[in-house]
Formats: C-alpha cells, sequence, structure tokens
C-alpha cells in the first residue's frame, strides 16, 4: 500500500461566469452580503458570536412578522428548515393532513412519510390553490394534529390562500406548517396575524443571500408540542429541542416561558458547529431588508412584477397563473415568481439556452408536471428591479425570434 496520485486533479484558480439569475433561486447575491462571505472566522463559543446570534433571530422575527421567542436560523438548505419542521412536529401515531398543489408542497408529503405518522395527501390539480372549505373539510374528515402546505410555490408560481387557515387550524386543534421559501421577503408573510405555527424560508431566494443558511420560527404551541413529544426526534441534527439549547438556552419550550436571568449568564449547549460566514451574510441580508423597510420591499418586488407582466403581453407571452391578486391572504399570482407558458412550437430549452449564452441571464423551465410547459422566471431580492425586467425582455425578444417566434 503506497501514496498515488490517482485523483489529483491538475487545475486552475475557480473563475465562474457571471450571471444574471432570474429563475427560481438562487438570486443574485447583494454585494454587501457577498462581503460577510469573507469577513473574520470567530468560534462558536466567542462572545462576539453569541452577540450575531442574538441581533440575527430578533431581525428574523421582523422578517417574519412574529413575536416568536423560538426564531432561529438552520445549518442547511430551505430543504434542511422543511425537514425540522417535519421531523420536531411529527411523531409515530400522529395523523397529518399534506395539502398538495405542487413539486414543493409534495416533497413535503415525502418527507413527512418518513417519520412514522398517519399521513393524509390531499391532492389538488397544480397550478390551482386550496379554499376554506376544502381546507375545513380535510380537518374535519381527518382531524388532523398537523397541517401542511405552501404558501408559494416554486414550480407553479402559486400563491396560496391564508386568509382564515390559520382561525380554522386553531378551530380544530391543529398545527399549522407553512412554506415560505419562494415568498418571504418579496411578498408579505404575516406569521402572527395568519396564526402560522410553523414557518421557514431559505436565503437563497428574496433575501439574496447564500443558500445554505435557513431562518425558521416556531409557535409557542408547536415547541410545546416538541417539548412533549412521546418520542425523541428522529432527526438528531435536527433536534430543536438541543438547537434550543445552544440558540436561546433562556427559553423553555414547554410552557413557553423566558428566563428572567440575564442570557449572558445563562451556559449555552453546544450542538453543533454552525456556518459562521453564512449567518454573517444572512445577518447583512435583514439588516438591508430594515433599511429599505419590509413594506417598500414586498412594494418593491410586486411593482417589478407588474412590469414583468406588461412586458411578457408586448412579446406574445402569458403567465401561467390567471388570477392577479394583490390583497396578500387572497390566493393568486405569486410576484416573485412567475410561471409563463411556452407557445406552442417553440423549444423552450433552446430559448433558455440562448438567454444564457448571448446574455448570461438564467431563467429556469418547469419542473414535474410543468416540465416543458413552462418557464419559471424569478424578481427576487435585489434583482426585483425595473433594470433586470427592461434586460431580460429585449432578450427574450431576440431570443423567441431566432426560435421562430414572431413577437
Amino acid at each position: 500500500m503506497g501514496y498515488s496520485d490517482k485523483h489529483k486533479l491538475k487545475t486552475t484558480n475557480l473563475q465562474l461566469p457571471v450571471r444574471l439569475l432570474l429563475g427560481p433561486g438562487p438570486s443574485n447575491l447583494h454585494p454587501r452580503v457577498n462581503q460577510q462571505l469573507i469577513s473574520s472566522m470567530v468560534g462558536y463559543t466567542d462572545a462576539s458570536y453569541y452577540k450575531v446570534m442574538d441581533e440575527t433571530m430578533e431581525l428574523m422575527r421582523y422578517l417574519f412578522q412574529t413575536d416568536n421567542h423560538f426564531t432561529i436560523p438552520i445549518s442547511g438548505a430551505g430543504t434542511a428548515a422543511m425537514e425540522t419542521c417535519v421531523s420536531n412536529l411529527i411523531e409515530p401515531g400522529d395523523r397529518v393532513v399534506c395539502l398538495v398543489s405542487g413539486f414543493f408542497s409534495d416533497r413535503i408529503y415525502q418527507m413527512a412519510v418518513r417519520y412514522g405518522g398517519n399521513i393524509l395527501k390531499v391532492d389538488k390539480q397544480w397550478g390551482q390553490w386550496f379554499g376554506l372549505e376544502e381546507i375545513e373539510s380535510a380537518l374535519i374528515q381527518h382531524k388532523p394534529s398537523l397541517l401542511t402546505l405552501v404558501f408559494g410555490e416554486t414550480s407553479t408560481g402559486v400563491k396560496q390562500q391564508m386568509e382564515g387557515v390559520g382561525q380554522l387550524c386553531k378551530k380544530y386543534n391543529c398545527l399549522l406548517m407553512v412554506d415560505c421559501v419562494a415568498a418571504l421577503g418579496g411578498v408579505p408573510v404575516f406569521v402572527d396575524d395568519w396564526k402560522i405555527d410553523a414557518c421557514y424560508t431559505g436565503t437563497q431566494k428574496c433575501l439574496s443571500g447564500p443558500p445554505g443558511i435557513s431562518p425558521l420560527t416556531f409557535s409557542n404551541a408547536a415547541c410545546h408540542k416538541i417539548a412533549t413529544r412521546k418520542t425523541p426526534v428522529a432527526n438528531w441534527y435536527l433536534d430543536c429541542n438541543l438547537l434550543g439549547g445552544y440558540w436561546c438556552p433562556e427559553f423553555n419550550l414547554a410552557d413557553g416561558t423566558i428566563s428572567k436571568e440575564e442570557k449572558s449568564t445563562i451556559p449555552r449547549r453546544y450542538h453543533h458547529t454552525t456556518p459562521a460566514n453564512l449567518l454573517y451574510s444572512l445577518r447583512e441580508a435583514l439588516v438591508l431588508l430594515v433599511e429599505e423597510g419590509l413594506d417598500n420591499v414586498w412594494k418593491r418586488h410586486q411593482d417589478a412584477a407588474i412590469l414583468l407582466y406588461a412586458g411578457l403581453e408586448s412579446l406574445g407571452l402569458k403567465p401561467f397563473v390567471p388570477q392577479l391578486n394583490e390583497q396578500p391572504e387572497k390566493g393568486g399570482r405569486l410576484f416573485s415568481l412567475t410561471t409563463v407558458n411556452i407557445p406552442d412550437g417553440v423549444d423552450g430549452k433552446m430559448v433558455m439556452k440562448y438567454l444564457l449564452d448571448n446574455f448570461n441571464i438564467e431563467i429556469a423551465g418547469g419542473i414535474g408536471a410543468f416540465a416543458g410547459k413552462v418557464w419559471r422566471i424569478g424578481l427576487m431580492g435585489q434583482n426585483a428591479n425595473p433594470g433586470n425586467i427592461k434586460l431580460l425582455i429585449s432578450s427574450l425578444s431576440d431570443a423567441l425570434k431566432v426560435n421562430g417566434f414572431n413577437c
């Protein structure tokens, strides 16, 4: 047995192309967020790091519009935050209803069935959202302890109606879990007012941050469920009983009380080494959100989307979701992510390739049931601005003409 050079790859310094990322995510990093990726590394027990942790949690409460004390970032992409909710809120014997009308709502279901509960899938055609009567019917029929749904479905560009959903869940003694990965920070979300018990997002979409760290918030009711489980959480890495000991040791998950002791005097229990520079970048993304003001951020995304719709119409293209509803709690088109019908006779992949090769613009095709049928255009974070939209419409016009579409 000797030393081997078999896998000693000879390569050069990494130089990636600069793209304008107008797909469903990731979006381009804000320069200030990018700068934090090279900030000084400190240890995970450093007092200065604890300060960053606490500030980030408070800024996330602003993002979620919640007073939930248990509001922490998960070390992992948005799917890790999804699994944090699923693994902590489901145990063997629990009855769960998953509302499924797209790729990522189905992912929640696929994940949930692995955790031993009685998981019931309520299907709806992709591109539609669930009405209150349908939701109440499922709650009455199945009597679940948890209802899951996606607020902004990345695969379809649909915004799920939230008006009255949380109230129904409270009426039937059911926790409500909501995926906001494609929406939070781009369209209005009100965790407390909508009576959401578990909510999460990713940083790489409307926050213009790097993937790999994911904001999550739990209501006191969700925390009580986690703390009083009959069985241990089946995922050690994502066990919030353990994570809470590091992020918020002053908080009692079982009864929702907060210690009156000074937090700096309460020992934090090490769980895992968190991705420090990703945390710095998340904090900076949230600081930028505060500086602009959440209401202004929401309006900027909506204005950008409406400008995009007008540009698409000028090319003879139509969004897949016909309903445009500006009320945040109503169902309809998602402002941060637009699905566009690919015209008959047009090769959608060739159009995407032309945009990438000639203009360094990335848009995405459909996935799952929508593969080959739609393009997905994301106007997220700093990319939601008029200049990017004008460039996209002009470039898309060229790409369509080259591919034989008269626009």
